[in-house]
């Protein structure tokens, strides 16, 4: 099995894109060796090298390897040898419209109640009428010609797929200016790398229709493909409009975990139950692409959230030292842990436990507090506070509340008993006598 993520470094990766390249990587198995990622950089205008160079810091966070990597605008020479034997062999022809001409034309039709399908007017041309209008200054464009009859192949999220040949233009395959478009170069790729199986959006369905001939044309197997159904937001709306907050960059910013982003887009539009996984290996070891639904899935960027704070809930020790802030240890972090909504928010807590802080004291509570530090022997929030509710009287919120205020500024968090003893004894009395510490 031997798949393909190709992604066009004209901008940042967004989660739709993660999904397919996901999606890719888990059908193979999540083994690097059997996926192929390949730039399609053949657009000089808009491709940029830091786009290439996050794609791959963005696929490398979310724990997808692959085993080769190709660039499309190095195989110029290829695509241009196979292009003259397609030539040669009647499958590519010239055509000399202009821009404003095939709009016309497909505008007169599209007014006939027809389809906006290409006359195909460049198969009719003489040669001397060929050379005429290159006199006249016009340059050619090439076209893919479809041979007639049902175009027809079983999906692995769709299912059975066909369409008539005679309701789809030859596509343009050739610009004028000789550089080639997606289309043909796609295939020739895959074909010479004898791709297996090709796991894109749905967007590129009328793509494989005609992309199948080309396969044919090469004399290639075909491979398997899958369409995925495209993501839209909670309204039920796309999020094309919506991508470039969605970016893995931002994610990444924003301290989202990259396995609460597999996991959710691992599951998304299937009939699997989203949930937290260890790694990208559980992931791949239950994934089955045949549990796709054809409905778009709906998604929700809280969930990410929430994956992320049960991710690392759970997580041990080992599993994130190299992340933390310098001075985290494990009890702090088991401490913690269950606090935090990203690995950021251990460095508020870091700060609690190390100081400097400025404690929350209401007027009310300050004799209570001064109180609590002279009988504070040993940093045990149990015994502390049971000899402090027997000098004073307080029990319950009254009790503990303006110790928790006092000690960390916050009316919420971790259990105190497990932050006490991580506290130097000093400092804890100066809070509690109003000082910051």
């Amino acid at each position: 099995m031997l798949l393909r993520f190709a992604p066009s470094p004209t901008g940042y990766m967004h989660v739709g894109n993660a999904r397919v390249a996901l999606a890719n990587f888990l059908l193979g198995g999540g083994k690097p060796e059997n996926l192929v990622l390949r730039y399609d950089d053949t657009d000089v205008a808009r491709c940029k090298p830091e786009y290439e160079q996050a794609i791959g810091e963005d696929l490398r966070w979310l724990g997808i390897g692959w085993g080769q990597e190709l660039y499309q605008s190095r195989r110029l020479g290829v695509y241009e040898d196979i292009g003259e034997r397609l030539k040669a062999k009647g499958r590519l022809y010239a055509c000399y419209e202009t821009a404003e001409e095939l709009e016309y034309a497909r505008n007169r039709l599209r007014a006939r109640g027809l389809p906006p399908v290409y006359n195909r007017a460049g198969l009719t041309l003489s040669a001397d009428q060929r050379a005429r209008l290159e006199s006249e200054g016009r340059t050619p464009h090439w076209r893919f010609l479809l041979n007639p009859g049902r175009l027809e192949w079983h999906d692995l999220v769709r299912g059975a797929c066909s369409y008539d040949a005679a309701h789809l233009s030859d596509p343009v395959v050739i610009r004028e200016d000789g550089t080639f478009l997606y289309m043909l170069p796609s295939v020739i790729d895959d074909a010479q790398i004898a791709i297996t199986h090709i796991v894109r959006g749905e967007d590129h369905i009328t793509n494989t229709a005609v992309q199948i001939q080309m396969f044919q044309a090469l004399d290639a197997p075909l491979p398997a493909f899958a369409h995925l159904p495209l993501l839209i937001d909670a309204s039920g709306a796309g999020l094309s409009k919506r991508l470039g907050s969605l970016s893995l960059q931002d994610l990444r910013r924003q301290g989202v975990e990259a396995m609460a982003v597999n996991s959710l887009l691992a599951r998304l539009g299937s009939s699997d139950a989203i949930e937290a996984a260890a790694d990208l290996a559980s992931l791949a070891a239950s994934y089955d692409i045949s549990h796709i639904g054809r409905a778009p899935p709906r998604f929700d960027p809280t969930e990410i959230d929430r994956l992320t704070q049960k991710i690392l809930h759970s997580q041990p020790y080992e599993a994130v030292v190299s992340r933390l802030p310098e001075g985290v240890g494990e009890a702090l972090w088991l401490a913690v842990r269950g606090n935090i909504a990203t690995l950021a928010d251990v460095g508020h807590w870091l700060t609690v436990v190390t100081g400097p802080l400025t404690p929350v004291i209401a007027e009310e509570d300050r004799a209570f507090l001064q109180e609590a530090a002279g009988l504070l022997t040993e940093l045990n929030w149990k015994a502390w506070t049971a000899a402090v509710g027997a000098s004073t009287g307080r029990k319950g919120k009254a009790l503990f509340m303006p110790l928790r205020r006092a000690l960390t500024g916050e009316d919420h968090g971790p259990e105190m008993a497990a932050l006490l003893p991580l506290m130097n004894r000093e400092a804890v009395i100066k809070r509690l006598n109003g000082e910051t510490a």
